[in-house]
């Protein structure tokens, strides 16, 4: 037997393996752009998740690099994200009031939870469950916690204290708020969303009209709030806003690298938080997942779901271990860093050492940023996110779809952010079992001159006397058998000349034991009035389960390779 030599680099993810030095440029280009547009977002998500400013900022060192090393997709922005910001907060608000030491270190045990749960999702093999959530439901999800967040960002633009709770309390709240509005607040607020909107519509194809690239000029656009952000601070820096016109700004933010350390949850605090954190994580990682896999594409590179779920319990266990609350992977970040020509997550490495730099010598350039401009860059964020189109497609294409969306944005609306989505879950998994209890059954007949067999109802085809063939599309199961036998028992009533019922089973993937009851009654009630029940075209694994019951041994000679077959012997 050959002993195993030790190679450190066997260690090292197969990106960084392989790196080619052409790589470079690319990635030191993307890593730099990615972190002007991440640090105003970092500042904005933590105000967000009503953490301290400097939290955001933790949450985008570590992260990145844990990520970097386990992840599958080689240009996903990963750090604080709007969503799972306020999934954060709606999750902490019953247990400690926002902002205070105790607040912070349940975001840190969120992260936590968070991350360990994905971990062992990813030791699983959990993969799939990136397919759980349908899409409507994750587009109704989205796009009512946009509107959550826009509404609560508000108050931030005009000024003034609202009422915590339901979007409907805080509209109220700021209603009775508008006479105190601080209208150089509003001023500062309404101007920066209006800059942010007119640079997200209109800035790239003004740039270009003057011939900078348009790769350039939509990565420059993007960039917009940096610049509300510095020209903002400046403004309030010069005048004194703060003092003059009592205009929120952050104020202090620490400065300093964060301090690692990990302090593991409580039996109790794990009992209020598992569920949260299972939503964070879930959620986290199916938005991930799609915005990595569209990516992938261009590329014609693969994203492996299993390796992102360790990435992503990695980076938030990073997360938690210096300081950070959740993280996920970014849309905006992630579109910036691959249209910035990131190569592999190196670009995302520069990113972090260059936040890094930030935390350690420059935070004092945020003391007069006004909450005011943090507030327009996050309403201008998710009110993007807002899914007209997929409800659209819905309502013209499935009904039940689109209702799901609606469900879902509604309960996030009305009744928070996890009541909400698990509102969507349950609606989708009522959907599917309500279509599977009414499953598509076809009388099937010959086209003739061949051995294809089609719907009598939509096609020229030859039926035999005596016999009746169905084809059953769906799997049976305990909320549609019972519709498989009304519907026999009803052609059976129409057609007294049956002697023989075929069931095609070719959609049939499975059997549960109430439809084998079903069918075992059927059988022997068919037999007692001189009909046979057959069976065709049956799957290898449902007949190997078929032929051990006693509907198995009843039908033995009665079982067709082949629709074909069985209208042979008619």
């Amino acid at each position: 037997m050959t002993a195993r030599t030790f190679s450190p680099g066997s260690y090292l993810p197969q990106w960084l393996r392989h790196y080619q030095k052409a790589w470079l440029a690319g990635d030191l280009t993307a890593g730099l752009i990615v972190t002007v547009m991440l640090i105003p977002q970092s500042l904005a998500y933590a105000l967000l998740a009503g953490l301290p400013p400097e939290v955001g900022l933790y949450a985008s060192i570590l992260p990145i690099i844990a990520y970097a090393l386990l992840g599958s997709s080689m240009t996903l922005a990963v750090g604080p994200v709007a969503v799972a910001s306020l999934m954060t907060a709606s999750a902490l608000q019953p247990f400690a009031a926002a902002g205070t030491v105790e607040y912070t270190a349940l975001a840190v045990q969120l992260s936590l939870l968070s991350g360990v749960m994905l971990l062992a999702f990813g030791a699983l093999r959990l993969g799939f469950l990136a397919y759980f959530l349908s899409h409507p439901v994750i587009s109704g999800f989205i796009t009512g916690s946009a509107v959550v967040i826009a509404v609560g960002q508000l108050k931030h633009v005009l000024g003034v204290r609202a009422p915590s709770g339901s979007t409907w309390d805080t509209l109220v709240g700021l209603v009775h708020a508008l006479p105190q509005t601080n209208f150089v607040t509003l001023t500062l607020g309404l101007g920066s969303l209006v800059f942010l909107v007119v640079a997200r519509r209109y800035l790239a194809r003004w740039l270009t009209a003057v011939g900078v690239s348009a790769k350039t000029a939509d990565i420059l656009s993007k960039l917009a709030p940096m610049a509300a952000v510095m020209v903002s601070t400046a403004v309030v820096a010069l005048l004194r806003l703060d003092i003059s016109a009592k205009v929120s700004v952050v104020g202090v933010v620490p400065q300093g690298l964060p301090q690692l350390g990990l302090a593991l949850p409580e039996p109790g605090v794990v009992g209020q938080l598992w569920l949260p954190a299972l939503l964070i994580s879930l959620v986290g990682f199916v938005e991930s997942v799609s915005v990595a896999q569209s990516l992938a594409l261009k590329r014609q590179q693969r994203i492996a779901p299993n390796k992102e779920l360790l990435g992503l319990g990695a980076a938030n266990v990073a997360s938690a271990l210096s300081g950070g609350y959740p993280v996920t992977g970014g849309f905006a970040r992630s579109v910036v860093n691959f249209a910035a020509g990131a190569n592999t997550p190196l670009a995302g490495v520069f990113s972090a050492g260059l936040m890094a730099v930030v935390i350690a010598f420059m935070t004092g350039a945020f003391y007069y940023l006004p909450h005011a401009v943090l507030a327009a860059t996050i309403i201008v964020a998710v009110v993007s996110l807002v899914d007209f189109e997929t409800l659209k497609e819905a309502l013209h294409y499935d009904r039940a779809d689109a209702l799901s969306l609606i469900a879902t944005a509604l309960g996030v609306v009305t009744m928070g952010v996890e009541v909400g989505i698990l509102m969507g879950v349950a609606l989708s998994l009522g959907v599917l079992v309500w279509r599977s209890s009414r499953p598509h059954i076809a009388v099937v007949g010959r086209v003739p001159g061949t051995e294809h067999y089609r719907n009598v109802e939509r096609h020229a085809v030859e039926t035999v006397p005596g016999l009746l063939a169905l084809r059953v599309d769906e799997s049976l199961f305990f909320a549609n058998a019972t519709v498989l036998e009304d519907r026999i028992e009803d052609l059976i009533r129409a057609d007294t000349a049956v002697r023989r019922v075929l069931l095609v089973c070719s959609a049939v993937n499975q059997i549960d034991t109430t439809a084998l009851g079903v069918l075992t009654e059927l059988n022997k009630s068919l037999a007692k009035r001189g009909i046979a029940l057959e069976l065709a075209e049956v799957k290898g694994p449902v007949m190997d389960r078929l032929q051990h019951t006693a509907l198995g041994r009843a039908l033995q000679g009665r079982v067709h390779q082949s629709v074909h077959a069985a209208f042979s012997q008619g």
